[in-house]
């Protein structure tokens, strides 16, 4: 499937549009950017985005997540994150088609700065869907699967493991267990995706197709990828689970990003 997320010139398109979200998640879209206008007059906000699912017209009902990114004209505060954080909450509260709420805060000079133009700059390019304001897409410029956007959009792994260890050491209820499977999987699986990319050829988001993509160049590890996307679909309260992602999965694609790819530009 060489060449697929790819429009006819060979860069990678934009994978969501507001027209691709499902009629049974619409309103949820139309409250968020109210929420957003509500919260966040014109001088603090400088755009808003959605990602995910919902956007690509691929979400499930009562189990996809509502994930959306603000960018600000300056640095986030504070009061922003507290802001976005009952957003949050009054979107999961309101709408049952959704399970849980994601704000992303950003200043747009930090998205549009050289070190984020391969990871956070992609991601904004690629990966979101305007909602509100002006489209820093504009300002940002087309990308390739290659081996550099390889390396900066995933070439850190390592870095998280450490943490998710701790969470699933202090994890203590079935929900706690499952949230944090939910975002261990989905890292994986698209780290996955990402060390192979280069060689496929293309781009997906899609968590099947990212785990399949893998096992082509990596059959010995495929089963355990498939059964990481399933996870990061419909997530798992078994600490056995964890265990394998975080604790052998995780480790071996962490030091093979490294080998194949590099290490990831080092943030301040």
């Amino acid at each position: 499937m060489a060449g697929a997320g790819l429009d006819v010139e060979g860069w990678i398109a934009r994978e969501g549009a507001l027209s691709r979200v499902p009629a049974a998640f619409a309103g949820v879209v139309d409250a968020a950017r109210a929420r957003i206008a509500e919260s966040f007059d014109c001088g603090r906000l400088h755009s808003a985005y959605i990602y995910g699912s919902i956007p690509r017209g691929t979400a499930i009902l009562g189990v996809s997540d509502l994930d959306l990114l603000l960018a600000l004209r300056t640095e986030p505060t504070e009061a922003d994150r507290a802001a976005a954080t009952r957003i949050e909450h009054d979107l999961d509260r309101s709408f049952p088609q959704i399970d849980g709420v994601g704000i992303l805060l950003f200043s747009a000079r930090t998205l549009l700065s050289e070190l984020e133009r391969h990871d956070l700059g992609f991601f904004v390019a690629c990966l979101c869907t305007p909602l509100l304001g002006d489209d820093l897409a504009d300002q940002l410029p087309r990308y390739r699967p290659t081996p550099l956007l390889a390396r900066e959009t995933n070439g850190d792994l390592s870095l998280a493991l450490p943490g998710w260890r701790r969470q699933a050491a202090e994890a203590n209820t079935d929900q706690q267990r499952k949230a944090l499977s939910r975002v261990v999987a989905r890292r994986i699986v698209r780290t996955g995706f990402t060390l192979v990319m280069p060689r496929w050829g293309g781009w997906t988001s899609d968590l099947t197709q990212s785990a399949e993509a893998f096992g082509l160049h990596y059959p010995e590890r495929a089963e355990q990828m498939r059964s990481a996307a399933v996870i990061g679909r419909t997530p798992s309260p078994d600490p056995a689970v964890l265990r394998e992602l975080i604790d052998d999965l995780g480790p071996w694609l962490a030091a093979e990003y490294v080998t194949v790819h590099g290490e990831k530009a080092a943030r301040p």
